[in-house]
């Protein structure tokens, strides 16, 4: 049996959830599984609807936005079809700070739009305050769970 191959795809301002994203490939490669992980701005829109397995790492910026390097891949996936992600399976780990209104706004936007698009959730998102290695570690393990 083949393992299936995971897309992590981080939107990061202070490099938090670029950390992340290396620890999910370093965790699945652990568990067998084929993992690559980018920044938002290296994904070219036309392989995006290509991914099979997307994990997303996505801190919020200011009031609420997507982090400058995240801000055009999510333009794109808005103006998308509805169901046009149909073959894609996702989860999202958002990264915020709950002294802010909007927390975790821009996890909660790609959480939303993806399965607007037809993506498939196979693990509900977690919301991470600034302390959120517990949260993350968790979630890591068991998003990475549902592939092995």
């Amino acid at each position: 049996m083949t393992m299936p191959k995971i897309t992590v795809l981080y939107g990061t301002e202070t490099g938090n959830s670029e950390l992340l994203a290396m620890d999910i490939c370093k965790e699945g490669e652990n568990l067998g599984l084929e993992c690559e992980n980018y920044g938002m701005e290296h994904i070219e829109s036309d392989d995006f609807s290509s991914i099979e397995n997307l994990l997303i790492v996505c801190s919020t910026w200011g009031d609420g936005e997507q982090p400058d390097n995240a801000i055009d891949l999510f333009d794109y996936v808005e103006e998308l079809d509805a169901g046009e992600l149909e073959n894609m399976k996702f989860s999202v780990l958002a990264l915020g700070d709950t002294a802010f209104d909007l927390f975790c706004e821009a996890g909660k936007e790609w959480d939303r739009v993806l399965e607007e698009k037809g993506a498939t959730r196979i693990y509900d998102r977690v919301d991470c305050d600034v302390d959120y290695e517990d949260d993350a570690e968790e979630w890591i393990e068991n998003v990475l769970a549902t592939f092995s």
